[in-house]
């Protein structure tokens, strides 16, 4: 490899840079944005393969928009009675907040541009799911991030909080539901060039259709990008890299044969919308109404009934209907999911297939599934829904981690993984959600594992300035305090 490196070195001019962040997308454009913060002279650069930011996963069309806290999202609790991962993934998007409210404050982001306050609710029918929520409710009732929910099984009230949902029931099911009066609806296509500015206005520059095609180590340590801009070719020399790259983020880390990634697998799922624009239908529901997922569903399949705000209009979405393709990404190549297959991971990915025979099964039901099945399950949630009034959008392409696993050989990993390499001088970001909404969580662990020398002298105290909640113990005080200065800086 390095003599290649020599021999291509003869024919190509290497652009040297400080950091290369690689994806167009929020998790690329959060990091770039801290590290504006705290090194303004260092030179920035982000290479983006489409020709636009944020084209693929951050799309405000291709998530759901919701501000991951927990508050809602019945697949981080399977266990009723614990709730330790549901107030990890709310202290999480606590700090993102903290994070958007500093740049806020700074003048470098417009709230109004990217983020509304909404309520989030569950809302779950039969005895059985009734009786789970209920004691969700009595486990998460005395959790300082949680303090405030409420909770009932009353039909009349189900229908005050969400009269969609509540309106047009006939058959008297048992039904339940909570209530979380300060999540959050999120547009992370406008906050994702928004962080981009904050990049570019320390000097840094964002770079539409570059396609990274290989990453090679030099002699020093520093890492070779090479790719394809049109029809001409670039190369550019950094200290770090970064790889935000979405599904396609490890196939990239295995053409930087990163060690770390052996065996590593993803298995694509896709993803659709329904989507209303009707004004008198979407002024009459002011929440994200979460479910439960049917058997088998991965964890971006929960059902909700969401309230979108994009530049300015207000939508209802519902979904996500799962959708296969072989590409990695939305603008990706039928051939992307085969080009990360060789014979280290085709063990891993069969066995954790051959463990979660109920998601196969779901996937086929889901592929079959015809506009009158998707539009029955609309009606669960929404019983007198008109078909006129809603159309199918598509969602973005999500890469389900799987990696090695020494007692079942290949396991199907649900979240992110954040993966170093060479000693701190490459990193990437591996799986799906709730990775946007926790994105500076994440970022603050990659700053400490790749940066540990500039952490401990000079960084530390300054991020414990911006993310007060960082080292924070978290009181029910602390908690509502966060959540009141954070409303007040970014207009909630």
């Amino acid at each position: 490899m390095v003599a290649t490196e020599a021999r291509n070195a003869k024919h190509e001019h290497h652009e040297e840079v400080e950091v290369v962040l690689i994806g167009g997308g929020i998790m690329s454009a959060t990091l770039g944005s801290m590290l504006a913060f705290l090194e303004p002279d260092w030179r920035i650069v982000l290479l983006e393969r489409g020709d636009s930011l944020a084209p693929e996963s951050s799309d405000p069309w291709r998530n759901a928009g919701t501000g991951h806290s927990g508050y809602c999202e019945l697949n981080y609790m399977p266990d009723p009675g614990d709730g330790a991962r549901a107030a990890s993934i709310a202290r999480q998007f606590l700090l993102t907040r903290e994070w958007w409210a500093h740049l806020a404050g700074e003048g470098l982001l417009d709230p109004a541009a990217f983020i509304h306050a909404t309520a989030h609710l569950d809302v779950v029918f039969g005895a059985r799911d009734r009786d789970y929520l209920r004691q969700r409710y009595t486990t998460l009732q005395d959790d300082p991030f949680f303090r405030g929910m409420e909770f009932t099984d009353d039909p009349a009230a189900i229908a005050r909080w969400a009269p969609l949902v509540g309106e047009g029931r006939v058959n008297g099911e048992p039904a339940a539901a909570t209530r979380m009066d300060h999540g959050t609806d999120v547009d992370f296509g406008a906050l994702t060039k928004a962080l981009v500015r904050v990049i570019e206005r320390a000097g840094g520059e964002s770079r539409l259709g570059h396609e990274v095609r290989s990453i090679e180590r030099a002699r020093d340590g520093a890492w070779l990008v090479r790719g394809r801009h049109g029809q001409q070719r670039f190369a550019v020399r950094g200290r770090f890299v970064f790889v935000g790259a979405g599904g396609y983020a490890l196939r990239l880390l295995q053409k930087a044969r990163l060690p770390e990634v052996r065996g590593y697998a993803v298995l694509p799922v896709g993803a659709a919308f329904l989507r209303c624009a009707n004004p008198a239908v979407v002024a009459r529901h002011a929440a994200k109404v979460y479910g439960q997922a049917p058997v088998g569903a991965p964890p971006m399949s929960v059902p909700h009934l969401d309230r979108r705000v994009v530049e300015g209009r207000e939508f209802l979405m519902f979904g996500p209907y799962a959708t296969f393709s072989t590409k990695l990404l939305v603008h990706g190549r039928l051939t992307d999911f085969f080009r990360t297959l060789h014979w280290a991971n085709l063990p891993v990915i069969t066995a954790a297939m051959a463990q979660n025979l109920p998601l196969v099964r779901y996937l086929i039901g889901q592929l079959a599934a015809g506009q009158r099945t998707r539009f029955r399950q609309l009606q669960r949630f929404y019983p007198d829904a008109d078909p006129r009034d809603w159309e199918l959008v598509p969602a973005g392409q999500r890469a389900q981690l799987v990696t090695p696993d020494p007692r079942r050989i290949g396991a199907l990993r649900h979240g992110t993984e954040l993966v170093v390499g060479a000693g701190g001088g490459i990193a990437g970001l591996l799986g799906a959600s709730p990775g946007a909404s926790t994105a500076v969580p994440i970022m603050l662990d990659l700053l400490q594992r790749c940066f540990p020398e500039l952490w401990r002298a000079r960084w530390r105290h300054r991020v414990d300035e911006a993310i007060p909640g960082r080292t924070a113990e978290w009181t029910a005080g602390r908690v509502e305090e966060s959540l009141r200065r954070t409303a007040r800086a970014l207009d909630l």
